[in-house]
């Protein structure tokens, strides 16, 4: 499983109550060179601190006190962002459908292949990669946005609503030379190479703006 460049090992989160199969998950994991840690309750994986790395949860379905659907629902209620792969020896079809609908990236019944649990992981991983991508993105989005001074923020909403120079100007009672003054210097700030780019960015971070 080939890592990007300069990433850390991801990790591999197991929650079993079965410690034969934990103990050959995890070696099955450190095969290909991923890290692996498991529990055998839900709550002992709640009670640790996860790495700043790619992760994802293999979850069983059927735990010792909270099954894995309603842990799967108690992180979404969390805000813990964690790839879920389920896997199950009782698997039915609504089980597996309800399991899909709330995020999970596959539902495997036991006895599975380890290329199929492999398979599945490596999804679950490259998930969570680019969703750490984005918001690495979105938060860099958000500090140029901080960078901006106020005139250059509301410059910015007009520009993004599809004023030209001349109408922003009058809209905030500026000189048209000042507004592309201001205008060069928050696309700059923003790192923008076009003003449909900049627009874009507006969307992210949820800019309003209104049109005269």
């Amino acid at each position: 499983m080939k890592l990007a460049e300069g990433e850390e090992t991801p990790v591999v989160f197991v929650i079993d109550d079965d410690d034969s199969l934990r103990d050959a998950l995890k070696r099955l994991f450190c095969m290909v060179g991923l890290r692996a840690e498991t529990f055998a309750e839900a709550a002992d994986f709640l009670n640790h601190k996860p790495p700043d790395v790619p992760t994802c949860l293999v979850l069983d379905v059927r735990l010792p006190g909270i099954s894995g659907l309603d842990f799967q629902a108690e992180l979404v209620r969390a805000d813990i962002k964690i790839p879920i792969v389920f896997m199950t020896g009782h698997g039915d079809i609504p089980m597996s459908v309800k399991a899909m609908k709330a995020g999970a990236i596959e539902f495997l019944s036991k006895p599975f292949r380890d290329q199929d649990m492999l398979d599945a992981v490596q999804l679950a991983l490259q998930r969570d990669r680019t969703r750490r991508q984005a918001e690495l993105a979105n938060a860099q989005l958000r500090m140029n946005f901080e960078s901006l001074t106020t005139r250059e923020r509301e410059v910015m909403a007009l520009v993004t609503s599809g004023l030209m120079n001349k109408q922003i100007a009058a809209q905030l009672g500026l000189a048209e030379v000042t507004v592309k003054l201001h205008r060069g210097s928050l696309m700059r700030k923003m790192n923008a190479k076009s003003v449909a780019e900049l627009a874009r960015m507006a969307q992210i971070l949820q800019i309003e703006h209104q049109k005269s």
